[in-house]
């Protein structure tokens, strides 16, 4: 081998090396930073019960999702509709700023007389209860649903 080939392939190996240590940084400073909630994220949820058919039951005090985790975030409240959305695309109704959550992550929506929680291909995955939702999943009152790093409770 010719030593231009050997110099390089020594700088493409050094490349590499620096790319590897920046994406090791870059995945420690994610998971250190706090998660922020956008404030329109309440308001949108809010607006998100007045749409829809006229037949479906009133909102009641019970029909909310009160995040539990992380600290920053206690006790936000997130009124259920007939359907709403979870992610980090300015759309969605609840929107996290978390790296672990996908632009749309996942939805919570009425079916009759229950509410059920699907996940919308995200990334990292929804979860019920500490399991892994692959479909579409009744969540009950007390029930907790994870999105990232954040958890949530429905109440």
């Amino acid at each position: 081998m010719s030593d231009q080939l050997l110099a390089v392939l020594k700088l493409c190996l050094l490349a590499l090396l620096y790319l590897f240590f920046l994406r090791v940084l870059w995945a420690v400073w994610a998971q250190t930073r706090p998660v922020r909630v956008r404030e329109g994220a309440t308001a949108a949820a809010r607006g998100s019960g007045s749409r829809g058919r006229s037949t479906r039951r009133a909102s009641s005090r019970a029909d909310r999702l009160v995040v539990v985790e992380p600290p920053e975030l206690v006790g936000r409240e997130f009124p259920l509709g007939d359907e709403l959305t979870v992610g980090r695309a300015a759309g969605c109704q609840i929107t996290l700023d978390d790296t672990f959550v996908s632009q749309l992550h996942a939805r919570v929506f009425r079916r009759e007389s229950q509410y059920l929680v699907e996940d919308l291909g995200s990334t990292n995955g929804t979860y019920l209860n500490r399991t892994k939702v692959a479909g579409p999943m009744v969540i009950q009152s007390g029930d907790r649903l994870q999105v990232g790093n954040t958890i949530m409770e429905l109440a």
